[in-house]
C-alpha cells in the first residue's frame, strides 16, 4: 500500500482530520473501513505514520480484513486494560460475526444473541460463575441479571474501542476488528489458556477482577478519560494503547 496523497511527514500532521485520528489511535481505538475519512487518510498517510509511532514505542497495524489499530511495543504510552469478562463477550461476538446467520442480518445482533452465544460456548452455569466471580451463593434471577448487566458493560466497552458500533435501540453492529479475537474464540480450548497465549503475544492485557468499577482499571499514559454513554470520537474515545496481562485474579 503506498501513499499518493502525502509527500512529507509534515503534510500529514497538517491535515485536518491527523489530530483526531491520532489520538482515536492513541486511545487503542480500531478504525475501519465504515469510518471512511479517517481510515482513508490511514491508508494514504501510512508509510509517514509507521516510523512516526515506533518512536513511540508502537506499531500502526493494518489487517487485510480492513482496519487499522496500534500495537504498543513499549511502556511509552499507557494502555486499557480488558477484564476477563470482555475478553469473552469479544470472543463471542467474532464468533457471531463469522456467524452466517449474522451476515443476512447485516451484521446486527442483540444482547439476547450475545447472550445465547456465551451461553452455547460456557454453558449456563458456567457463564453465571464467570461473570459473577465473587459470589459464593447466587440468586438465580440475580444472578442472570448481573449477567446481562455486565455483558451490557462489555459491549459498551468494546465499543470505545472500535470493535462494534451500538446502535441507539441498543443492538450492536459488529465490526471487522472483531477478528482480532477470531483466532482464540474458533479454538476449543478454556478461557484461562486462551487469555494466557493471548496475554504472551502481547495482545491482551487482563485486570484482577471484575467487580471493580468500571474505570478504576485505567492505566493511561496522558489524562485520558473513559468515554461515559453517549460521548463521540472527538470528545473523548476509550482507552489507551493496546491490552496487557496483569497479575491477579485468574480468569474465569
Amino acid at each position: 500500500m503506498s501513499t499518493t496523497r502525502f509527500e512529507r511527514l509534515e503534510d500529514v500532521i497538517l491535515e485536518p482530520v491527523f489530530p483526531d485520528v491520532d489520538l482515536a489511535l492513541r486511545r487503542g481505538r480500531h478504525i475501519g473501513a465504515d469510518e471512511l475519512a479517517f481510515y482513508t487518510f490511514l491508508v494514504d498517510a501510512r508509510e509517514h505514520l509507521e516510523p512516526l509511532y515506533r518512536r513511540y514505542g508502537c506499531e500502526l497495524v493494518y489487517k487485510a480484513d480492513g482496519y487499522f489499530y496500534l500495537l504498543p511495543t513499549s511502556e511509552k504510552l499507557g494502555r486499557r486494560h480488558l477484564r476477563p469478562t470482555e475478553m469473552l463477550v469479544g470472543q463471542a461476538l467474532a464468533l457471531l460475526y463469522l456467524d452466517p446467520r449474522t451476515v443476512e442480518q447485516g451484521g446486527v445482533v442483540g444482547r439476547d444473541e450475545v447472550l445465547g452465544q456465551l451461553a452455547t460456548v460456557l454453558g449456563t452455569d458456567d457463564l453465571v460463575r464467570a461473570f459473577n466471580p465473587q459470589k459464593k451463593r447466587l440468586d438465580e434471577r440475580v444472578a442472570e441479571e448481573g449477567v446481562r448487566t455486565k455483558v451490557t458493560e462489555a459491549v459498551r466497552r468494546l465499543a470505545a474501542l472500535g470493535f462494534v458500533a451500538v446502535a441507539d435501540d441498543g443492538r450492536t453492529k459488529l465490526r471487522p476488528a472483531l477478528l482480532r479475537f477470531a483466532e482464540p474464540a474458533r479454538l476449543a480450548e478454556p478461557p484461562e489458556v486462551v487469555l494466557a497465549r493471548l496475554a504472551s503475544e502481547g495482545e491482551v492485557v487482563l485486570t484482577d477482577g471484575d467487580d471493580v468499577p468500571p474505570d478504576d482499571d485505567v492505566a493511561l499514559g496522558d489524562d485520558t478519560e473513559a468515554p461515559e454513554d453517549g460521548d463521540t470520537l472527538e470528545a473523548r474515545e476509550a482507552e489507551d494503547g493496546g491490552f496487557e496481562p496483569e497479575d491477579g485474579e485468574p480468569a474465569p
